[in-house]
C-alpha cells in the first residue's frame, strides 16, 4: 500500500528531548504539546516519504500499564493509536518493560501485510534490529529518525544507524516547536499576597513528646521541596522535624503560639476520610459544613465538559490539578461570599472539599502504587495550586471595575 506509518518510541523521543533541551533525560524537566507533536510528525513524515499517512503509532510505559493524562489524549487523537508497556522501577529507576516487544511485533506484522510502503522509526534501541530487517525483506522502506544528541554524537544504535534506508535528525529547531524545558521558577501567573503560614508551623520546633518519637524512627523520608503559594519552591523540612496533626494538636507555650496565624491553621495530611480533631484542638469553622462542593455545583453539561477537558487539556501535574479544581469551584460558585468564607480559612481547605480534590487528582494516576494513596509530596502541591488560584480569584474580585 503506498502510505506511510510512524512508530514512536516515546522513551526515547522525549527522553532525548529532555537531554537536549534540559541537560538531563529526565520527562518532568519538559512540558509537551502533545497535539503539536503530533501534527509535525504527521507532517514530516508524509512530506519525507511522500505517502499519505496511515497512523502514528505511540508506544510508551505506564505503571501497572494504566494510560496516564498524555496517553489518554494521545488515544483520542485522529490517526494516533497508544500501545503501552509496563513501568517499573528497580534500583531508584523506572525501567520500560515489553515496549521493544510491542514495537518489533508490530512492524513485523505491519511488513507482512504489506500494510504500508514506507515505515518511520522513531527510537534508538538496537533490538529493534530484527524488526528493521525483516521489514526490509517484505518491500518496506525504512526511514530512522534520530533526535538531535545533545553532546553532538549518536544517541541510536550504530546497527540501526547502518541498517536503515534513510536517516534523519530532528533538530533542536524542530523538537522546541512542540517541546521546552520547565523553568524552575513555577507557574507564570499574578503574584498572589504571600501566606507564611505554613512555613512558620513547618518550622515551630517540636514538642518533646513528638521529638522522642522521631527519635525512635529516625529512617524516615528525607526532606522534599513542594510549590509554594508565590510560585517558588518551598523546602519541606524531613520528617523528624514536621509536625503531624496531632502535634499541631497538642503544642501549647511553644514558638508556634507566637506565629501570627489563624487559630484554625492546622495542616492536615490527609482529609479524606474526615477531620480528627484532638481534645483542646480548634475545629473546622461552622461555614465549613455549608461551603459546597465541585460536584453539587456542576451540572450533567459540565460534568462531560470538565472530563473532556481532562482528558485534552490537564496535563495531570499536581500543582495543575489543583489550580483546574479550584477555578472550576469558583466559576461556578452562585453565592460568591462563599469564596470570602473559604479564603478565610486558609490554609484547612473543608475536609468534605478536601477529599473530593483529592479523589478528582486520584484520575490521573497520582496514587503511590505500595497503598493506592496519593503521595504526600503530591498532596502539598495539589493544595498549593488549589490555594493559589483561591488566592488569584479573591485579589480578582476585590478589585473594583475600572481600575
Amino acid at each position: 500500500m503506498d502510505r506511510c506509518i510512524v512508530l514512536v518510541d516515546a522513551g526515547y523521543l522525549l527522553g532525548a528531548a529532555a537531554s537536549l533541551l534540559a541537560g538531563e533525560p529526565s520527562r518532568s524537566r519538559i512540558s509537551v504539546d502533545h497535539s503539536a507533536l503530533i501534527q509535525g510528525l504527521r507532517e514530516r513524515a508524509e512530506c519525507e516519504t511522500q505517502q499519505p499517512l496511515l497512523r502514528i503509532y505511540w508506544f510508551d510505559g505506564a505503571p501497572d500499564r494504566v494510560p496516564q493524562p498524555e496517553h489518554r489524549r494521545l488515544r483520542v487523537m485522529p490517526r494516533v493509536t497508544v500501545r503501552l508497556g509496563a513501568l517499573t522501577r528497580s534500583d531508584g529507576r523506572w525501567a520500560q518493560k515489553g515496549v521493544d516487544a510491542a514495537m518489533h511485533a508490530e512492524l513485523t506484522e505491519l511488513a507482512r501485510n504489506r500494510a504500508c510502503s514506507d515505515v518511520v522509526l522513531v527510537t534508538g534501541d538496537g533490538d529493534l534490529l530484527p524488526g528493521m530487517m525483516a521489514a526490509k525483506e517484505h518491500g518496506v522502506a525504512v526511514h530512522l529518525w534520530a533526535v538531535q544528541a545533545a553532546d553532538g554524537d549518536y544517541n541510536q544504535s550504530e546497527d540501526l544507524v547502518a541498517e536503515a534506508d534513510e536517516r534523519r535528525v530532528l533538530d533542536r529547531v524542530w523538537i522546541t516547536k512542540a517541546v521546552r524545558a520547565k523553568e524552575l521558577g513555577g507557574v507564570c501567573a499574578p503574584q498572589p499576597v504571600p501566606r507564611p503560614e505554613i512555613a512558620a508551623i513547618l518550622s515551630a520546633p517540636l514538642p518533646e513528646s513528638a521529638l522522642t518519637t522521631a527519635e525512635q524512627a529516625p529512617e524516615r523520608a528525607p526532606a522534599v521541596t513542594a510549590p509554594s503559594r508565590n510560585g517558588s519552591e518551598e523546602r519541606i523540612p524531613a520528617a523528624k522535624g514536621v509536625p503531624t496533626p496531632k502535634d499541631l494538636a497538642t503544642m501549647r507555650g511553644s514558638a508556634a503560639q507566637t506565629v501570627q496565624h489563624p487559630a484554625s491553621a492546622t495542616l492536615r495530611w490527609s482529609s479524606d476520610k474526615g477531620w480528627v480533631d484532638r481534645p483542646g484542638a480548634v475545629g473546622e469553622a461552622p461555614d465549613a459544613a455549608s461551603m459546597p462542593t465541585l460536584a453539587q455545583l456542576t451540572t450533567a453539561e459540565q460534568r462531560w465538559a470538565d472530563r473532556e477537558e481532562d482528558i485534552t487539556t490537564v496535563g495531570g501535574d499536581p500543582y495543575e490539578v489543583g489550580q483546574v479544581f479550584a477555578r472550576r469551584w469558583v466559576d461556578r460558585l452562585t453565592d460568591r461570599t462563599q469564596l470570602e468564607k473559604l479564603s478565610t480559612m486558609y490554609p484547612r481547605i473543608p475536609h468534605r472539599v478536601d477529599g473530593e480534590l483529592l479523589r478528582y487528582a486520584a484520575r490521573f494516576g497520582l496514587l503511590a502504587h505500595k497503598d493506592d494513596q496519593i503521595d504526600e509530596h503530591d498532596r502539598y502541591a495539589i493544595r498549593a495550586g488549589f490555594w493559589r488560584e483561591i488566592d488569584v480569584r479573591t485579589a480578582t474580585e476585590r478589585v473594583p471595575d475600572g481600575e
